[in-house]
């Protein structure tokens, strides 16, 4: 159960956290994030054995409170932007590969933003937050 909950939590960050994935990559402390993530979750993981949940149901309750932090994804945020608002921006960056890199240089340009508007999962429709990030974008992308 460990190993699928390491797997998967892992594959969630790549998804849809790629600049913890590059974070965590450049401190060598992949493992370990891993590793505290899933321990802190294991007593949920016997409750709900003990519970006699099924496998499928424990993985995803444990996944969604190992990332409850990550969310929303500032990624898939500015990503879901630059494709809507700069479609053409957005195709040249996938199609040159570097489009991941420049969401993820994006976040950083746009934590600010993020940070004022307390960016969460009740306020990530708040469309002048999207205003503010299409305005950062633009600027970043001239």
């Amino acid at each position: 159960m460990q190993s699928m909950l390491t797997e998967r939590l892992w594959a969630y960050i790549v998804h849809n956290n790629p600049d913890l994935m590059l974070r965590l990559q450049e401190d060598h402390s992949v493992t370990r994030y891993l590793e505290e993530k899933v321990n802190a979750v294991m007593p949920m993981v016997a409750e709900l054995l003990g519970e006699g949940k099924p496998q499928y149901i424990i993985e995803e309750l444990c996944l969604n409170a190992m990332t409850e932090e990550l969310k929303p994804s500032r990624y898939q945020y500015i990503r879901t932007v630059i494709e809507e608002e700069f479609n053409t921006d957005y195709e040249r960056m996938k199609e040159s590969g570097t489009l991941t890199y420049e969401v993820v240089n994006l976040i950083e340009v746009c934590k600010d933003i993020f940070s004022d508007f307390d960016f969460n999962t009740e306020n990530e429709a708040n469309r002048h937050l999207r205003y503010a990030i299409i305005g950062q974008v633009h600027d970043y992308l001239a």
